[in-house]
């Protein structure tokens, strides 16, 4: 294996499969004992960067109640058909919500 002029090593697959390195990885250089190490940037692998990513994305309003919450989601109750059609259950327009 080489290195290119311009300092390119392609890794075999093997390898990038076994230490977690796909296409698009963050990854870091370092010398340890003399020798030189690749790893992933941060040290997690790209299904933990993706849940580390998620799992401050999403934020919750706990000052809506759960109807303000779904009259935001559908809109107001108003504006839902008088005849249950697909995916709405009778049961579901019997319930009014409170004013």
């Amino acid at each position: 294996m080489r290195i290119t002029s311009k300092g390119q090593v392609t890794i075999p697959i093997d390898i990038r499969e076994r230490a977690g390195l796909l296409p698009h990885t963050e990854v870091e250089w370092a010398i340890e004992n003399g020798k030189v190490v690749l790893r992933p940037a941060d040290g997690l692998t790209r299904g933990q960067r993706l849940v580390e990513r998620l799992r401050n994305s999403a934020t919750a309003n706990t000052d809506m109640s759960a109807d303000e919450l779904f009259e935001m989601m559908r809109g107001p109750w108003e504006d839902l058909p008088e005849e249950p059609g697909p995916g709405l259950q009778a049961k579901a327009r019997r319930f009014v919500p409170k004013k």
